[in-house]
Order: C-alpha cells, then sequence, then structure tokens
C-alpha cells in the first residue's frame, strides 16, 4: 500500500507545478461559481500552491495529507472543498475541523462563514473558556460545520443529550502536529471511534512528526500527499537576525528596538505566561502600548487583546506560544523571539506570523548565554547562517536606568495582581482589597501609573 500512495503522490503532484505558470484560477481547480465569487470578494485573486495541489485532488474524494509552511492559504485548501461537496449534498453536522487553539478555531469560523455567507453555511466553535450551556444551544441547532478543540468536544459527545456526529462526511485536523503534541492523542482517539469510518479525512501540518504518521495510518484511507516544502522552512520574504545579548539586558535591548524600529507592529515571544504578563507591564510603564495574550487569561480577555491588535488599536503583542501557530494577522512587521524557543520547529511557527501571503517582514531572536545550543539547532533546522541585527550598544546602555526603574514597578505591579487575586480567592465577598492596592500604586508612583492602567 505504501508503494502505491508514494506512486500516487508522486504521479500526481509534478502536474500542477507544470501547469502553474498559465495562472490558474479557482475556477480552473473545479471550485463552483458560487463559491468562486466568494472568493474574489475576500480578495482571493488566484490559489496559493497549496491550494492548487489539495483543492481537485479534494474534490475527486481522496483523503489529503497536506504539508505546507504556516501562512500558505492551508484553510482555503480544506474549506473550498468541503462547501463545495456541502453544496451538492445539503445535510446538517457535515464537517468537523480539530484545531489545538481556542483562537484558531474561531478564526477557521469566520473562514467557513465568509466563504459560505452567500450559500447560508452555518457554524459553531466549540472550545474550552465559554460557557457550555451555550454551546450545547448551537449544537442543538445542527450547524452544518463544527469547528472544535477536541477536549470540549469529547465533553459535548458525552454529556449533550442528543448530539452526535454519525452522519459526519468529513474531518479535517488543522496543525496536526500540534494537537498530537498537546496530548490530546486520547481524545483524538475517542472521536475517531465515534465518528463514520466512511468519510473523508483532511491532515494539516506544517510539519510532519513521527506522531502525525501514527495519526495518518489510522484515520486515513490511501491519502495522497500534498507537500509544498518538504524541507522546515521559512517564507523567502523573511528577513531573519539574532541578536547575542546578556540576560540580563535583554530588556533593555527590546526597548532599544521597539524604538529602533518605531511606526511598526510587533509580537513578542515569550516563553511563560508570567513573562508575557511581566513584559507587558514593564512596557507600559515605559509608555508603549503593549497588550498580552497568553493561556492564564480568561477567553473574552484573550479575543479581546487580539482583536485590539488586529484593529491597530495596539502595536504591540506579546503572547506565549498559544499565539504561534496559524493565527492570521495581516499586518505583523517584525517578530521579536524575546525567548527563544525550545523546540526548534516552534521557531518556524512564530516567524511565520510576519511575512504571511507575499509581504514581506522582519525576526529578531534574543540569543543569551544560556540559549546557544537552542539556536544552532533552529539554525540547523532552517538551514541558514542568520546575521547579527545590526545595534549601538553605547546608545542601548542609556536605557538601562528607566528600564530598570520600569522594571521594578513592573515587579510590584505583578506582586499587587498576585495578593489581589489570592485574596479574592479567599473573600470572595469583600471588595475593599481594590482600593488598598490603589493606594499603593499611588504612592509608589505619585499618581502616575494610574491613567495606564486603565488603558
Amino acid at each position: 500500500m505504501a508503494a502505491s500512495e508514494d506512486h500516487d503522490s508522486s504521479s500526481e503532484a509534478p502536474q500542477p507545478a507544470v501547469e502553474e505558470e498559465e495562472t490558474k484560477t479557482f475556477k480552473d481547480l473545479g471550485v463552483t461559481d458560487v463559491l468562486c465569487e466568494a472568493c474574489d470578494q475576500l480578495g482571493w485573486a488566484k490559489p496559493t500552491k497549496i491550494q492548487i495541489e489539495a483543492i481537485p485532488l479534494a474534490l475527486q474524494g481522496r483523503d489529503i495529507i497536506g504539508l505546507a509552511e504556516t501562512g500558505s492559504g492551508k484553510t482555503g485548501a480544506f474549506a473550498l472543498p468541503i462547501l463545495n461537496a456541502l453544496l451538492e449534498t445539503p445535510q446538517r453536522l457535515f464537517a468537523l475541523v480539530l484545531t489545538p487553539t481556542r483562537e484558531l478555531a474561531f478564526q477557521i469560523s469566520e473562514q467557513f462563514e465568509a466563504l459560505g455567507s452567500s450559500i447560508g453555511v452555518q457554524s459553531a466553535v466549540i472550545v474550552g473558556g465559554i460557557d457550555s450551556m451555550s454551546q450545547s444551544l448551537a449544537l442543538a441547532k445542527k450547524p452544518h460545520i463544527v469547528i472544535a478543540t477536541p477536549g470540549r468536544l469529547i465533553d459535548h459527545l458525552e454529556n449533550t443529550k442528543g448530539f452526535n456526529l454519525r452522519a459526519l462526511k468529513y474531518l479535517v485536523m488543522d496543525e496536526a502536529d500540534r494537537i498530537l503534541n498537546m496530548d490530546f492523542e486520547t481524545e483524538v482517539d475517542k472521536i475517531l471511534k465515534v465518528i463514520p469510518r466512511d468519510r473523508k479525512t483532511f491532515l494539516f501540518s506544517a510539519t510532519m512528526t513521527k506522531k502525525v504518521q501514527k495519526l495518518q495510518r489510522a484515520a486515513l484511507k490511501n491519502p495522497v500527499k500534498c507537500a509544498v516544502s518538504s524541507k522546515y522552512q521559512t517564507v523567502e520574504k523573511l528577513q531573519q537576525y539574532y541578536l547575542f545579548i546578556p540576560s540580563k539586558f535583554k530588556d533593555t535591548y527590546l526597548v532599544y528596538i521597539l524604538n529602533e524600529l518605531a511606526g511598526n507592529s510587533f509580537m513578542i515571544f515569550c516563553s511563560t505566561c508570567n513573562n508575557t504578563q511581566r513584559t507587558a507591564l514593564l512596557l507600559r510603564n515605559l509608555g508603549f502600548t503593549a497588550i498580552p495574550l497568553h493561556g492564564q487569561m480568561s477567553q473574552s480577555k484573550r479575543l479581546g487583546s487580539l482583536n485590539k491588535f488586529k484593529a491597530k488599536a495596539r502595536s504591540i503583542l506579546l503572547a506565549t506560544d498559544v499565539a504561534s501557530r496559524g493565527l492570521d494577522i495581516p499586518h505583523v512587521d517584525v517578530v521579536v523571539n524575546f525567548d527563544i524557543p525550545t523546540h526548534s520547529k516552534d521557531y518556524i511557527h512564530r516567524v511565520g506570523r510576519t511575512a504571511r501571503a507575499g509581504r514581506s517582514g522582519k525576526a529578531i531572536t534574543f540569543v543569551t548565554q544560556y540559549d546557544v545550543e537552542l539556536f544552532q539547532r533552529i539554525e540547523h533546522l532552517i538551514g541558514k547562517k542568520l546575521p547579527v541585527f545590526p545595534t549601538q550598544d553605547d546608545e542601548v546602555m542609556m536605557l538601562t536606568e528607566r528600564v530598570t526603574e520600569a522594571q521594578r514597578f513592573a515587579r510590584m505591579e505583578l506582586r499587587e495582581h498576585g495578593e489581589k487575586k489570592k485574596r479574592k480567592r479567599e473573600d470572595a465577598g469583600d471588595n475593599d482589597d481594590t482600593e488598598g492596592a490603589l493606594g499603593v500604586r499611588n504612592k509608589v508612583a505619585g499618581g502616575k501609573m494610574k491613567k495606564r492602567k486603565g488603558r
């Protein structure tokens, strides 16, 4: 079987590459007119490489493994064939899309609704952090497309009366490597048991890992591989740099870079939720419009942060790896790896937030004395040596004093925030602690920081 699969993929993959010269349209790929119009309205002029490869095969009813770098139009590659098939045989609970993060689920749902707005497609997003009662009601209306994170979906399959996926026709796993890395394996197995075997399955992933291959054997029948980038790749238009600095000056160099490249929008990746919050407070104290996004924030706050950043109300987004996958924020000009990613593959996803869909962008990675080995691994993975980002060290050192003071304030605010949380837990009915906390802040900063706190 493996031989025939290889034969399949090799016989079918080169063919589109030849015809690519005469720019293909969605119509040439076999997408119906209604959906072609929807693509025009969304401003998708021509299909991307992965779409040219995957859509015709999906329309023939084949199972697909799509390997493509982030920002290559993977969502379109599975959304269009599904909507096309839905038009031919309309039914409820038609497709299930599994994603690793909540934000990605909302984004995919937006794309489905935008593409299917003219044909009245309804989708439901089933993710954690949101009231499950309202989700149960949404599922009771039997939407066409369910977009879910595995954990919460299992919850509903077990506890929501009348909800099952026995009629499912399509299963999509987006960012499959990440779903499995987050230890959702047992959930995915459970889901595969309760959906029909007679279905079409699409597996999309930016990187092919052993776990993904194992899943492919379990879930797909005679699949075709559409690989747009076999090697781990970063986009050509991305300028990548590194900075080798002592770890105690990381904050100072960050502030220097934000000043040097002022006017751009930034996405800064930190390794922990705590560090994300601390750096956000630090930058705010220095007058930057920074906004955090991490796993300890409530779902509504996360979406709020994202939307403020998308609407350009804030120019700096600080995030943990929650945000490194799949989020399509059109206007990120610079990605800063403030903490170097421990998995070199995460580097590809992080820098994939900029230079998307043909635009250019910069990525700067901070390398401290402790990160040298990790950094060499990243260089080895992408197969190129990165240049140093040019800095004026004397200018950087002039910032030290202001940054040190801001660090002190940030630490105090974090501590206050932690105590406040603790106190809230201890006496939920008692609200006077907030004034007490504000009082401290007034004494410390002469009332300067109150304004910024309200932002």
